[in-house]
């Protein structure tokens, strides 16, 4: 394969997540540029950006890794190896290996996260994100559908177990009335459901105890995956979108997990 110019994979990313979709309070884009970066070839995509996915990374040899979660967030005083997310982006830059978040803006984006977690609910009669974007109609953050089809908890729990990868999600519902109406968020949906109404059932990463019994006491039943489960399945799709996109060779991490586990 022929050398790729690190800025055409950024122009890339762009259009599958537009930066200016992103949350205001996000980091987003090209997070670590390397003095010297060298030229494309191979990409590593992860949810977060720990030791062991950037010790997988420089093992397969890869160019850039694309880190859904910003590894660089909040402000930075100092950079020493005494601190693992610091020791991180030294031995990033030290591999000349540039690292970009795409996060809020590829939840908000068309085709993105959001509309990828509705596919666990089939055939939908509306869609329309909870609060749309000032840019794009069709964006922002969260979804909220219709199904086209009454369909009751039980029946459509599999398909959101078979989606995100599961064998077991956490689930809290006040009675047993059918579900016609939906809305779903990527990792931590709180804030982003305390206003809404007239829903029968969110989807969702983590809530918090009491914005799931303010939810139930609505009638509103809750399904929680644990964070990085409403996340992950997506990095394969993401993956065939950059292929498309660039030719490159785009690799999913296979260390990359969600830290917590069921036992």
């Amino acid at each position: 394969m022929s050398a790729f110019d690190p800025a055409r994979l950024w122009d890339a990313l762009g259009r599958i997540a537009p930066l200016a979709l992103a949350e205001p309070w996000d980091n987003v884009g090209l997070l670590v540029e390397p003095p010297r970066p060298r030229p494309l070839r191979r990409v590593l995509l992860a949810i977060d950006l720990t030791e062991a996915v950037l010790d997988e990374a420089l093992a397969v040899e890869a160019d850039c890794v694309v880190a859904y979660h910003p590894p660089l967030f909040n402000s930075l005083k100092r950079l020493t190896l005494s601190d693992p997310k610091q020791r991180i982006l030294l031995r990033a830059v030290a591999a000349g290996l540039p690292l970009y978040s795409p996060h809020t803006a590829l939840d908000a984006a068309p085709g993105g996260i959001n509309d990828w977690l509705l596919e666990a609910f089939g055939p939908l009669a509306e869609v329309a994100p909870i609060t749309p974007s000032a840019l794009d109609a069709a964006a922002g953050g969260g979804r909220r559908a219709v199904l086209a089809t009454p369909r009751a908890l039980g029946d459509l729990l599999p398909a959101i177990k078979g989606l995100l990868g599961l064998q077991h999600v956490r689930v809290a519902a006040a009675d047993d009335r059918p579900i016609r109406t939906v809305a779903v968020c990527p990792g931590a949906g709180g804030s982003l459901f305390e206003g809404l109404r007239g829903v029968d059932l969110v989807l969702t990463g983590e809530l918090r105890h009491h914005d799931v019994l303010a939810l139930v006491a609505r009638g509103t039943a809750a399904v929680v995956t644990d964070h990085t489960h409403t996340e992950r399945g997506y990095l394969p799709r993401l993956a065939a979108r950059l292929r498309a996109a660039t030719g490159l060779e785009v690799h999913v991490s296979t260390v990359d997990d969600d830290p917590l586990v069921v036992c």
